[in-house]
């Protein structure tokens, strides 16, 4: 099956380092097996670059494992069934030094899970990189493939959970398994960070939980998600990071209008 952009060949799980566009890892990247791995290979990562090649070859949960590698292998959506699909942990996305950060849940089984990349290929990355488009962070409005062309400027975009889980929901378990890759970010990333949006309130708790873990200033009690809720947290250089939340841009979100553009457009000009 051919990359649909590139018309190249490759495998469904693609292996690391075979030419997918994007792709962090080779074929030499440690690859975690535990919970003990990963708080090992993601403490020691020395950069972004690092840190996201080994995140993408993750192998730490066996029922994250199993599904990602089902759906990219048997479980193909119909009309993508002539296509690779990436079946592996996903990336960070976006500008290494960026001083914003946008923080979802987990990569969709027929979108990052498919693309490699986060928040392509599907609906909720439609209204995400147009939101992001019109506010001046994402070359272009559309996020169809690895490879497309899409930059962002200024942002990055990751998550608390890296493989696409079953029915959208990571277990407890997974989670805290997972958890070391998003610390490690955060660390990389603090002492520039001005701001982090928050997409959902899954992603808002795991990332009030690691920011606390790192040591920094955390409000007590803890903040509560909301739309358009916001709280200052203090970064490890004692610098300000503005917390702002957002509604999902999951379909059930977008579809009812419990998220609107203008709603989306409103928190990203907080940022």
């Amino acid at each position: 099956m051919a990359h649909p952009l590139s018309g190249v060949e490759f495998p469904s799980p693609v292996p690391p380092g075979s030419g997918w566009p994007g792709d962090p890892a080779t074929a030499d990247t440690p690859v975690a097996q535990t919970a003990a791995g990963v708080r090992r290979l993601a403490g020691s990562a020395p950069d972004l670059s690092a840190l996201d090649a080994r995140v993408t070859v993750c192998r730490a949960c066996p029922r994250l494992v199993g599904w990602r590698e089902e759906v990219a292998t048997t479980g193909r959506r119909t009309s993508f069934a002539d296509q690779p699909y990436w079946g592996r942990p996903v990336a960070s996305f976006g500008d290494p030094e960026a001083p914003v950060l946008v923080i979802g849940l987990a990569p969709a089984a027929h979108g990052a899970n498919r693309t490699g990349r986060m928040f392509t290929g599907d609906r909720s990355g439609d209204w995400l990189y147009a939101a992001l488009h019109r506010a001046g962070y994402a070359s272009q409005p559309s996020s169809v493939a690895a490879g497309d062309g899409l930059r962002l400027n200024g942002i990055r975009i990751t998550a608390p959970v890296r493989c696409a889980p079953p029915d959208n929901k990571p277990t407890t378990e997974e989670k805290a398994t997972c958890a070391p890759w998003l610390d490690r970010d955060l660390t990389l990333s603090g002492p520039g960070l001005r701001s982090i949006l928050v997409l959902g309130s899954i992603g808002w708790d795991a990332t009030v939980r690691a920011a606390r873990r790192l040591g920094w200033g955390v409000p007590v009690p803890a903040p509560r998600f909301g739309h358009g809720a916001e709280a200052p947290i203090i970064g490890p250089d004692g610098n300000e990071i503005r917390l702002v939340g957002s509604y999902h841009v999951s379909q059930q979100n977008t579809f009812t209008g419990k998220l609107t553009e203008a709603m989306l457009d409103a928190v990203i000009a907080r940022l």
